[in-house]
């Protein structure tokens, strides 16, 4: 039976109710700020682009941020927002100073969204300008203005300041880390050296731009030859090779956004390199023989960006702008003058480039046989039926925003992927089921991930064998049961994609799942609690003799249950890599065969569970 149709189902929303009915269309997916491109650090990036774009056009050399619980606060020293346009550059729709190119040519923003956003989904939002020795303030909850203020006079510094609490409403249960935070700033003093950021009292600053990137991402001993730093007058590039890594990793951006999913500046530059390397070496060296461990980074300014989403992580733009050349014709163009000079005049280098290239190809053909039995072993075992359990967005939906969106669980046993199966978001979520325990890959070749049915099939499942640009799930989780043995199969996992595919972890991709290790409750309610202290303070709260369930497995958890869990209060640890710590001096000591050292630092470190509990019932009293 058909609904009615009539002029009350028509409703008009006004630009706050739009953004807070829909914030995956402005910042992309929500999340709790377990992952870098969570939407509290997309409103701070807001914030921030407006700061940085002041400091290209030559307005404030600092920028200040605090993040303290909750409250952001940002501040920068360029020119403020013009006094009589503060409160409608933060609430009306399509109101901006980058619709002037003359002004922002090339900006990181230039449709008038940011800001907006960023109130709409503020709980408070407050904006300052002081400029020509005056200063006006607005104070929103939620989009809705509640206090204008101005002053005729005043003796602060030029500039504009913003604080906002992302609103608890959209945002469950959120926090901001600070290594996802210290990221993205880092990236905004690469990109624009000179600039200082201080954030909660320490100061980022980078004299070398893109160099510094690279440096701080792969350590000096791991590098095959000193970075190539290659500059232009709206072009940057930086480039060096990984003597352990086995995959590409790159770094772009452009206008000073980070396109994290790459685009036609990325595509480009992979291009120019190639065509650049074998002209060079007057070789027709195969394409992924001169990209294997490359560790580039590449920043691109063009005038009206057009990126593919509102969260600018892909590039669309084949132009550069005004009377410019393609994007293509412009990175091919440098690249072929700049890199081929460099090689030219750096023989040691030039030697080490070609031996690295010698050494994939080698290696590729060794794999080669392998590769091709290892699919057939794939097909056979019938991945996507058996091992897979995937979810709809691979069976049709292919726009690119909803891959923020998939997750794929690798967990241990039958009992523990069927619970996870039938209690997981199956437009969203995928499932691998593991069977037994992963080799131990320290140390091993890559032949090792096509002979060894486990990594095979799960390298497979990721669509990650010729570049992790095709993964097919933005978040992997790793579910495993938190007893000895789910510890052990979480750490050979990990090592599994240290040693293959560090870049996953580098690029924010990789997560473990926490879930509850008790079950207190009584007739009138049930809490999950995910340590010792939280099950005491859950006794305290439900009084009397509540009863306590110990969870030994993922298994024993009924998928009524289990969906609680991996729905909107999912609890994720993101793996994240010390930057002080190689990965191979790393995965030595850890997994290597240095058992004294290892047994020590063990011993050194043991704590018992019943340590654990003393302490924490002596917090609780």
């Amino acid at each position: 039976m058909a609904t009615n149709y009539t002029e009350e189902n028509i409703r008009s929303l006004d630009w706050k109710e739009h953004i807070r009915m829909r914030p995956g269309m402005y910042i992309g997916k929500l999340g709790d700020g377990s992952s870098a491109d969570d939407g509290i650090y997309i409103l701070l990036k807001e914030v921030l682009d407006n700061s940085i774009d002041e400091y290209v056009m030559g307005a404030g050399k600092t920028i200040e941020v605090s993040i303290q619980g909750q409250r952001v606060i940002v501040r920068d020293y360029g020119r403020g927002i013009p006094l009589g346009k503060v409160v409608d550059v933060v609430s009306k729709m399509n109101t901006g100073g980058k619709y002037d190119t003359k002004a922002f040519k090339k900006s990181v923003g230039l449709n008038g969204v940011g800001t907006k956003a960023v109130n709409a989904l503020s709980s408070y939002f407050r904006v300052e300008s002081n400029r020509d020795g005056k200063s006006v303030s607005a104070e929103f909850e939620r989009g809705q203005l509640n206090k204008e203020e101005k002053l005729d006079e005043t003796s602060r510094r030029r500039g504009t300041k913003v604080t906002f609490l992302p609103d608890n409403e959209i945002f469950k249960k959120y926090k901001f880390r600070h290594e996802y935070v210290e990221k993205l700033l880092k990236n905004y003093v690469y990109l624009n050296p000179g600039l200082t950021i201080v954030f909660n009292g320490e100061k980022y600053y980078s004299e070398n731009g893109l160099k510094d990137l690279l440096a701080d991402n792969i350590n000096e001993e791991e590098q095959l030859f000193p970075i190539i730093h290659l500059k232009g007058e709206d072009i940057e590039v930086a480039i060096t090779y990984s003597k352990s890594q086995y995959s590409e990793e790159y770094h772009s951006f452009v206008n000073g956004q980070n396109t994290t999913q790459g685009g036609t500046h990325q595509n480009a530059f992979r291009e120019a390199l190639i065509k650049t390397v074998r002209e060079f070496y007057d070789k027709n060296y195969n394409t992924s023989d001169i990209r294997k461990s490359i560790v580039a980074a590449i920043s691109i300014k063009v005038m009206e960006p057009v990126f593919e989403s509102q969260t600018k992580t892909k590039l669309g733009s084949s132009e550069m702008g005004g009377n410019m050349p393609s994007v293509r014709s412009y990175i091919m163009d440098f690249l072929k003058r700049k890199l081929d000079n460099y090689l030219h005049r750096n023989e040691e280098t030039a030697e080490k480039l070609q031996k690295k290239i010698l050494q994939a190809e080698r290696e590729r053909k060794d794999l080669s046989g392998i590769r091709k039995l290892a699919r057939q072993r794939a097909k056979k075992v019938s991945l996507h039926n058996k091992k897979l359990r995937d979810c709809r967005i691979h069976l049709g939906d292919t726009k690119k925003d909803r891959y923020l969106e998939s997750t794929l669980f690798i967990t241990e046993g039958d009992s523990a992927s069927g619970s996870i199966t039938k209690s997981r978001d199956v437009q969203t979520q995928a499932v691998f089921s593991l069977k037994g325990k992963p080799l131990n890959s320290y140390g091993l070749t890559k032949k090792i991930v096509y002979e060894n049915e486990e990594f095979n099939l799960l390298q497979a499942a990721l669509n990650i064998e010729d570049s992790i640009e095709d993964l097919r799930y933005n978040n992997i989780v790793i579910a495993t049961d938190a007893d000895v043995d789910g510890m052990h199969i979480r750490l050979l996992l990990i090592t599994f994609f240290l040693q293959f595919f560090p870049e996953l972890i580098k690029e924010g991709h990789l997560y473990i799942l926490q879930t509850p290790l008790f079950r207190v409750r009584n007739k009138k309610e049930t809490i999950y609690c995910y340590s010792e202290e939280e099950k005491q303070k859950a006794i305290l709260k439900l009084k009397g003799k509540p009863e306590i369930t110990r969870f030994k497995g993922l298994g024993e958890i009924s998928p009524d249950e289990f969906r609680y869990f991996i729905g909107e209060d999912i609890r994720l640890d993101p793996v994240m890599l010390d930057k002080e710590v190689g990965i191979e001096k790393m995965l030595k000591f850890y997994m290597g065969k240095n058992t004294s050292d290892r047994q020590k630092f063990i011993i050194d470190n043991l704590r018992t569970e019943l340590d654990t509990i003393k302490e924490e019932e002596i917090q609780i009293a």
